[in-house]
């Protein structure tokens, strides 16, 4: 799965958890939650599906790591090695 895929599926995610927000218009640096305004509840839905479609555990100490779509991208790609 490259770079590319990743996003998408970031995207058809964040779509899934927050239907009324335009993922695809995020640009690397926003911080994905204050941009799309998701709140604590649904930004931890969201990391949920992370982990459940790529096969990731991500621990409550990473979701700091994971704030920006450049960061979650790296860190999904870094995981799945």
């Amino acid at each position: 799965m490259n770079e590319q895929e990743i996003r998408q599926t970031i995207f058809q995610l964040l779509k899934k958890i927050a239907p009324d927000t335009e993922p695809e218009k995020l640009q690397p640096d926003d911080d994905i939650r204050h941009t799309l305004e998701i709140d604590s509840f649904d930004g931890l839905q969201f990391v949920v599906a992370l982990d459940e479609h790529f096969g990731i555990e991500t621990p409550e100490a990473d979701y700091g790591k994971i704030d920006t779509l450049r960061n979650l991208v790296t860190y999904i790609m870094q995981r799945k090695k």
